[in-house]
């Protein structure tokens, strides 16, 4: 069975004539003929039944919205493909870390959503470890993951951009710690009660564990359970600024300062496999619209003219194409 029958017989259904259908088709009549020959063959039967005036046969009246349904499913098919091609159709898989679903995946995907709308997208937010099992077993086409990674498995990704942002302490601003603003980390080891253990990298920052050890209070939480103990007076916790910003924009938490700590980091990437098909046009839109928010993000910061600590961390903040510092490795 052949489409160019299917069509032949629609055509001659909607003309009742073979004569007309072959003036609609711009062949001869004789092929349109055989056309129908060759279908007949294929489902057993006769279709048409031949006399002063066509009509279809109850073989035929049965087969006819099966052929019509096949051809819609062709020409939808047809109209997706020549959208696909332009960006407004297709399929999106992406996955990301649970730290930058909101603040840097949210408003990508609202602005792509708004402008490709029958693009069909699908998010996960995993920990880093399953979001590099998704990758590599074909599941995810992209994902923002902690970078690097080990060795053997950056063989195997491409990172499109490295977002690099840094990990701030903060508190309640009714916290101890807080109201002093700037502390020293005997201060924080004494008066953190207690100090919440969030892992951002593959492993937790050697900074981070030393304080922790010398607290005597430490506790590990998810990173929701951080924010709401923190945000309610419970504690406080290294966080990264894309994941506390809106708390610390609304004043529900403070950064506070550690003399002598250092800036801490954490660099995520957008990464592909390595060997991967082409990427389809809406997904490379989609690829632009994360880096557009990952730059606004860093403008953001460094736009910042709030005095403090806050600032000078803020103005850190960067999204680079390549190039990753290493550091400790995030969920």
């Amino acid at each position: 069975m052949e489409l160019d029958q299917l069509i032949a017989f629609e055509r001659v259904v909607r003309e009742g004539s073979f004569s007309r259908a072959a003036i609609g088709l711009g062949i001869g009549q004789p092929a349109v003929s055989s056309r129908i020959q060759g279908l007949e063959e294929a489902v057993g039967g006769i279709l048409f039944s031949r006399g002063r005036r066509i009509r279809l046969t109850t073989l035929g009246e049965s087969f006819l919205p099966y052929a019509r349904r096949v051809l819609e499913v062709l020409r939808e098919g047809v109209q997706v493909a020549r959208l696909a091609q332009t960006g407004q159709r297709g399929k999106i898989r992406l996955g990301t870390l649970g730290s930058l679903a909101a603040g840097l995946v949210g408003p990508a995907f609202a602005k792509f959503i708004r402008s490709h709308p029958n693009v069909d997208c699908a998010l996960k937010s995993a920990d880093h470890e399953v979001l590099v099992e998704l990758l590599l077993d074909g599941i995810i086409e992209l994902a923002l993951i902690a970078w690097p990674c080990t060795e053997a498995v950056e063989a195997e990704l491409t990172p499109l951009f490295v977002f690099h942002e840094p990990v701030l302490l903060v508190a309640h601003p009714k916290h101890e710690l807080a109201v002093r603003r700037t502390v020293t980390q005997d201060e924080l080891s004494r008066l953190a009660r207690p100090l919440l253990r969030l892992r951002w990298w593959q492993t937790y920052h050697p900074k981070i564990s030393a304080l922790a050890q010398r607290t005597g209070t430490a506790i590990e939480v998810p990173m929701e359970t951080a924010r709401h103990l923190v945000t309610h007076g419970v504690g406080v916790g290294f966080f990264t600024r894309t994941y506390i910003a809106d708390p610390l924009e609304s004043g529900t938490v403070t950064e506070v300062a550690v003399r002598g700590l250092g800036p801490i980091f954490r660099d995520s990437a957008l990464v592909r496999r390595s060997r991967s098909a082409p990427l389809s046009p809406a997904t490379a839109e989609l690829i632009q619209a994360l880096r557009c928010q990952a730059e606004l993000l860093t403008a953001s910061a460094k736009a910042d003219s709030v005095s403090g600590p806050r600032q000078r961390f803020r103005k850190r903040t960067s999204v680079r194409v390549e190039g990753a510092q290493h550091s400790p490795l995030s969920r």
